[in-house]
């Protein structure tokens, strides 16, 4: 299991920190999703890097901008 750290663009509320939560939390292999208004961070384990794409896409569709580089912890 890998650690992912993305920045989000665009969350202004709870309700886009929903919005997010409840997007990727559907995406088989993702866990621990954490969410961080105040920090616009998002973070997450997954159990194969090409998780971090769909997460990533998934983030875009729902009108957020979503750091070009994610960071592995």
């Amino acid at each position: 299991m890998k650690e992912i750290k993305l920045v989000i663009d665009g969350m202004k509320c709870e309700g886009c920190v929903n919005r997010i939560k409840n997007a990727i939390s559907g995406i088989k292999g993702v866990e621990d999703i954490t969410l961080s208004l105040e920090n616009k961070e998002l973070t997450f384990t997954v159990k194969k890097d090409k998780l971090v794409q769909e997460v990533m896409e998934k983030i875009e569709n729902l009108g957020f901008q979503v750091s070009d580089e994610a960071n592995m912890i």
